[in-house]
Formats: C-alpha cells, sequence, structure tokens
C-alpha cells in the first residue's frame, strides 16, 4: 500500500534575510566566512540595521529540500515551528504554495519568541555567511510531530540544524519511531561542522542506530568522524548507514552504499548566492530517488539541482527542474 507522503521534513522555519556583503564587512564585524553563527534577538537586530538593502525570503535548511521535492512534484509535508506573526505568515504560505502540506501548529502572538529569521550575507565569490536568530523554531517539540502523517511517508528527512535540545531530540525520536514502525524510512543532513562539533556523539548515535541515508558535504563529514582523509571518512560513514551522499563543491557529490561508489560532477555555473546548495541537492536526490531512480542518476540530478539554485538570489528553484534533468537524458 502506497504511503500519501514520499518525504516528510523536520527542521528549522526560518526566514531569510539576504543581503549582499564584503570580507570586510564581515571582518568588521566578527562574521566568521562561509559558515552558520547563532545570534541573539539582539544582535540580529544590530546587524540587520547595518546591512545594506536586502531581500526577505522564506528558508530554513529542510523547508529548502521539502520545497524542492514539491517543486518537482513530490508528495511532500514539513513540521517546523513559526509564530502567528509576519514573517510566520510569509513563511506558511511560500511553502503551502510551493505544494507542500503544512501543519504545524502557530506559536500564539504572545510567544517570547519570534518567528526565526537568518540574515544571510554574500560576498561577491558566491559564498555565504549566515547569522541565525531561532527564535521561536527552537521550541520545536514532540506535540509539533503529527506521529500519524510521519507514519504515512516512505521517508523522513530530519534537519541537523534542529538537532539542538531535548525537546526537539524527543520530537525527532518520535518521527522516527512513527516512520520506522510503518516501514520507512530515515535520512539526515549534519547541516553545518558547527552542528557536528556540538553534536558529534548523538550525531554518531543517530547515524548508526536509525540512518538508511546520510546527507553531508565533505567538511561535515571529516569532521564527524575526525579524520582528513576523505576516503576513509567515507568508507567509514558507509559501514553505518546504507547510503551515503556527500557534496563536494565543485567536485561535485560522491554516493557510496556498500561497496559501490559513484562520481556526480558538478554543473558548471556562474554561483551568485551558494546559499541552499546542499538542500536543493538533497530534494533532488530524494525526489529521484523515491521516484525509483538509481544511485547514480539521483547523485547527478542532485548536482543539477544544486548548480540551479546557486545562479540566483535565494534558495529556492526558479528553473524547471525536471525540463534541466531531461537536456541531460536523464527523464
Amino acid at each position: 500500500m502506497s504511503k500519501t507522503f514520499q518525504v516528510v521534513g523536520i527542521g528549522n522555519a526560518m526566514v531569510d534575510v539576504l543581503s549582499s556583503s564584503t570580507d570586510e564587512f564581515l571582518a568588521e564585524n566578527g562574521i566568521g566566512k562561509g559558515i552558520m553563527q547563532l545570534t541573539d534577538r539582539e544582535r540580529g537586530v544590530a546587524l540587520y540595521d547595518l546591512i545594506g538593502p536586502a531581500k526577505e525570503i522564506s528558508g530554513g535548511s529542510a523547508a529548502n529540500t521539502i520545497a524542492g521535492i514539491a517543486h518537482l512534484g513530490g508528495a511532500t509535508a514539513y513540521v517546523g515551528k513559526v509564530k502567528d506573526d509576519q514573517l510566520g505568515a510569509i513563511f506558511s504560505h511560500d511553502l503551502r504554495a510551493q505544494g507542500a502540506t503544512y501543519e504545524t501548529p502557530l506559536a500564539p502572538k504572545d510567544h517570547e519568541a519570534e518567528t526565526g529569521r537568518c540574515i544571510v550575507l554574500v560576498t561577491p565569490d558566491g559564498e555565504r555567511s549566515m547569522n541565525t536568530y531561532l527564535g521561536v523554531t527552537e521550541f520545536l517539540g514532540p506535540d509539533d510531530v503529527d506521529a500519524d502523517q510521519c507514519a504515512d511517508a516512505d521517508w523522513i528527512y530530519l534537519e541537523g540544524y534542529r538537532f539542538d535540545g531535548p525537546a526537539s531530540v524527543a520530537a525527532f525520536d518520535k518521527a522516527i519511531a512513527a516512520c520506522k514502525g510503518a516501514g520507512g524510512r530515515v535520512s539526515i543532513t549534519l547541516s553545518d561542522p558547527f552542528c557536528v562539533d556540538r553534536h558529534r556523539d548523538a550525531f554518531r548515535g543517530l547515524i548508526k542506530d536509525h540512518t538508511d541515508l546520510l546527507f553531508c558535504n565533505r567538511s561535515e563529514l571529516l569532521s564527524m568522524y575526525q579524520t582528513e582523509d576523505f576516503d576513509a571518512a567515507l568508507a567509514q560513514a558507509a559501514a553505518e548507514v546504507e547510503i551515503v551522499a556527500c557534496t563536494d563543491s565543485e567536485n561535485g557529490a560522491h554516493i557510496v552504499s556498500g561497496n559501490d561508489r559513484w562520481h556526480a560532477p558538478a554543473m558548471p555555473v556562474q554561483i551568485v548566492d551558494a546559499t541552499g546548495a546542499g538542500d536543493l541537492f538533497a530534494g533532488a536526490f530524494l525526489w529521484a530517488l523515491t521516484n525509483g531512480h538509481d544511485l547514480e542518476s539521483c547523485g547527478r540530478m542532485g548536482c543539477i539541482a544544486a548548480s540551479e539554485v546557486i545562479s540566483h538570489i535565494g534558495a529556492r528553484p526558479e528553473a524547471d527542474l525536471k525540463a534541466l534533468f531531461a537536456e541531460q537524458g536523464l527523464l
């Protein structure tokens, strides 16, 4: 019997505030380049006042992945917490308009926190430096997870950024139990070396005990297995999960399953904004996997989707991804 959803994603529900910047601005304001840094509300307001013209776009790592799957026509749902405020309304509208199911209860207007937002500073080389005020998404808990929805999914997709705090860990546990109990499968993205450093032991347990598909990039993988030997890290991961999908910037992606390994080349493109590359890689990969494509093709579609999203501002696709796949003979 088929499930209602191909993928249900769980993560930080955020609105991205994107602005062009310079390396000098990053240095002057103590912003680490190319990584995600958590900020409090006061720091977020101060940075917003300092940046130049900005564009507000619904984001959140797993939400971008789910939006990508929905863009491709996949049946998806998302779990992530926003407040009943202006940014929360923007986030909810944008995700539903993409075609995804979004039913997570809103935090009330009088909640102490606001809808989360991420100030994304894009330097001329296309690198993005993220300054994240989590806001109300930090309060995601088990009560926000619909067990029936997770049980009705072929896959769940867990965002490493949200793996912080006992309530969210409990939310992940509830989703995993519901999905696995109904014969579904679990994928997780490590999200950022920052997340790996904070939660390495807990991540490792989750990977070994429950994960069927691991998404990561080279830096995250090396950090997870605490080695500088990329091939050794891939081998360690492949010994713990059925499928490893590791992106490697301009070198494309490496897909490993058991003793088999494939390389998917990156598509040449002018980088405008690297935000969301990994998110859309995962989205296209999961869409292809749930539609019966082989792992090599999944990796190639992931790289095509990643190249599309870095060719413009914003972390959600603007071109017809299926048409791009067809151009490469994949559909």
